[in-house]
């Protein structure tokens, strides 16, 4: 039986990979800013089949309260063997280019969060020489453009950051899977066109993390065709890339 902590469990794409781990019968330890929802998740995974579910709602900008929720955590599932990271916001570019204050938090929910979150998550795993960290990244972390350069190096530095904690954690047998979406039709997204061959729903995302934990993959690109366009985009020489609008 799977012991799983999922941060960010309210967000569409972590309720989705939830709700197939409730069909095998996982124990999972849900956390969010809004208890509220939390509490209706929880009881749609129990329905499903988990055999237990907790919550805690907490504000993930807020680094000070981190330890306090990996404690309950560990508490809830002392054989914890998966985490899955999925918290994040997607800010907005014009207003952050405005605003140090709006750039600060963005990159704080996006990457820094994570770090300080995965840091006591990974040195645990890592003395238990076992265990699957999870961490939903982006495809906007493969190459800085205009319209969304904020978020983009924030998922840019987090996917360096996994990079070298799966070198390190892989000789304790501890994987690491890093998750680079494409465009996934949730409340995020939902002030964006949501049209056409590149959108995706957050169901077909889910089955793809939990195949790539089941496989073991390293980094997985969802729809897996975006890697072919991330492969062209990085192909793109600065001279010619810096003219375009994207």
């Amino acid at each position: 039986m799977k012991q799983i902590l999922i941060i960010g469990a309210t967000s569409a794409i972590a309720q989705s990979v939830a709700r197939l781990y409730a069909t095998r019968g996982a124990r999972m330890f849900l956390v969010a800013r809004n208890s509220e929802r939390l509490a209706v998740v929880a009881d749609d995974l129990r329905a499903r089949g988990a055999v237990a579910v907790d919550c805690f709602a907490a504000d993930l900008a807020e680094h000070s309260g981190h330890s306090e929720i990996l404690h309950a955590a560990w508490t809830f599932l002392p054989a914890m063997d998966t985490v899955l990271v999925a918290h994040g916001i997607l800010p907005d570019q014009s207003q952050c280019q405005a605003s140090v204050a709006d750039t600060m938090h963005a990159l704080d929910v996006n990457f820094l969060s994570v770090v300080s979150l995965l840091t006591p998550l990974a040195n645990r795993f890592e003395a238990n020489k076992r265990g699957t960290l999870v961490v939903i990244s982006s495809v906007a972390g493969d190459r800085g453009r205009q319209s969304n350069y904020v978020y983009g190096s924030a998922k840019s530095g987090l996917d360096a950051f996994l990079q070298g904690l799966r070198n390190r954690l892989s000789k304790a047998g501890v994987h690491v899977v890093t998750i680079k979406p494409g465009f996934v039709a949730t409340p995020m997204t939902a002030h964006l066109p949501q049209q056409g061959p590149l959108w995706a729903q957050p169901d077909d995302v889910a089955e793809g993390i939990v195949k790539a934990i089941d496989k073991q993959k390293d980094v997985v690109y969802l729809p897996g065709f975006w890697a072919l366009i991330m492969w062209i985009i990085r192909l793109i020489p600065e001279r010619i890339f810096k003219r375009l609008s994207l």
